[in-house]
């Protein structure tokens, strides 16, 4: 059986960058056996399956090469894109049905497309021995001010400063023992970050997710939106400047990706999460499985 499925790179900063997604539209005659055969064959970070949904727009489930995750910002934005330019829906507001929850999207006139994700988590603070030893760093690369936390915008990851930007370049992990610390402490992975930036953004980035069958990510969206609170709670940015998150990515794997981070604040608390991109290399192929 042959299956049709969209290519693309989303949140690309230019033709190189971003991080490749794969979208299958009208999924529900695949069994779940099948969309991971279709995601394992496509060998993306993430593809996207979009079924029908009896509670929202949309119900859209998440497969990395190895297995199934409750939510994935870009390829959601990836998901809505296409929708978007095989004109299944216009311009507007629309709701998905994840693993995660029931999510809002906007698709953008300009076909930027921006999602909405939990309201954060924060959940434990890592020992950052432990931190350095699985990215082979001293203590000392990372600042004694912010924690090594597990935070969550829909997905769980480790947030982990890091000094500087030569410094994070220059890291060179032990992809088996972040998978232990993964696993340790139920997380996707580890998602480091330095405020030292190479284009005056907020934050530049890397993301490691071994246990999930990705050594390194070029673009994550769930990672950086829970990032973006991250910085707001410890006093990064504050709340005129977290409406307007820009986040370097994928640098380092000379896929250079921008993603968008808009943080709704109310006082001191976090009252809405959306982070945004844009699409570059959209193409159509078929998979057989």
């Amino acid at each position: 059986m042959k299956v049709k499925v969209y290519k693309m790179s989303t949140f690309a900063k230019s033709i190189e960058g971003g991080n490749a997604a794969g979208v299958a539209l009208n999924s529900d005659f695949l069994s779940e056996k099948q969309m991971q055969e279709i995601a394992r064959i496509l060998a993306f970070s993430e593809t996207a399956f979009v079924l029908k949904s009896e509670c929202a727009d949309f119900k859209v489930r998440f497969f990395t090469p190895n297995e199934e995750i409750d939510l994935c910002g870009h390829a959601t934005i990836g998901t809505f894109f296409t929708l978007s330019q095989q004109n299944c829906i216009k311009p507007g507001k629309y709701s998905q049905e994840t693993k995660a929850g029931i999510l809002n999207v906007e698709v953008k006139e300009d076909k930027s497309i921006w999602m909405n994700q939990t309201l954060p988590s924060f959940c434990e603070i890592i020992d950052k021995d432990e931190i350095a030893d699985s990215l082979n760093i001293s203590p000392t690369v990372m600042p004694e001010i912010l924690p090594a936390q597990i935070v969550s915008t829909g997905i769980k990851d480790i947030m982990i400063p890091i000094k500087n930007i030569d410094a994070l370049h220059s890291i060179h992990p032990d992809y088996s023992k972040i998978e232990e610390i993964s696993r340790k402490y139920g997380v996707v992975g580890y998602h480091l970050f330095t405020a030292d930036t190479l284009l005056n953004a907020t934050a530049h980035c890397r993301n490691f997710a071994p246990l999930y069958g990705i050594s390194e990510e070029s673009a994550t969206g769930t990672s950086n939106g829970a990032l973006g609170c991250y910085l707001f709670k410890y006093g990064i940015v504050d709340s005129h400047q977290a409406s307007n998150l820009v986040i370097e990515q994928g640098y380092s794997m000379k896929k250079p990706s921008e993603i968008l981070v808009s943080l709704v604040v109310q006082g001191k608390e976090i009252a809405e999460v959306k982070v945004g991109g844009r699409i570059l290399n959209f193409s159509e192929t078929e998979v057989e499985i």
